[in-house]
């Protein structure tokens, strides 16, 4: 996914830990064996955070990986609805895509331009 690879370290056949950096972002990502009793797959909704949906979901669909196309949420009916396309105003938190990696966890890109005021 072009993420930068900080350390792969495998203790035996049963104990693996590998970090992963996205591009640009100052925080990595923990993978491995037997580093949480949960099962593979079972991580759904992990969100990473972009500040160009269409320049993120372009970049991880060049490189093989099936990404959702760009979608919003609405609540007009006071539930929650998935409508294609961005944001019709492309504010910050609305727009999304998704992915599921190859052990079956679910993913989430989310447009942020602007953080808000405090974060």
């Amino acid at each position: 996914m072009g993420w930068r690879l900080d350390a792969d370290y495998e203790a035996g056949p049963k104990f693996r830990i590998v970090q992963l950096t996205p591009p640009g972002s100052a925080c990595s990502i923990h993978l491995g064996r037997r580093l949480t009793p949960a099962a593979p797959g079972t991580a759904q909704g992990t969100y990473l955070v972009v500040s160009d949906i269409d320049q993120a979901r372009a970049d991880l669909t060049s490189r093989g990986v099936e990404v959702s196309e760009v979608y919003h949420n609405v609540y007009d009916t006071g539930d929650q609805e998935r409508v294609d396309g961005p944001a019709p105003d492309r504010r910050s938190y609305a727009s999304f895509a998704s992915f599921t990696d190859p052990d079956g966890n679910g993913w989430l890109l989310q447009e942020v331009k602007e953080r808000q005021p405090g974060r």
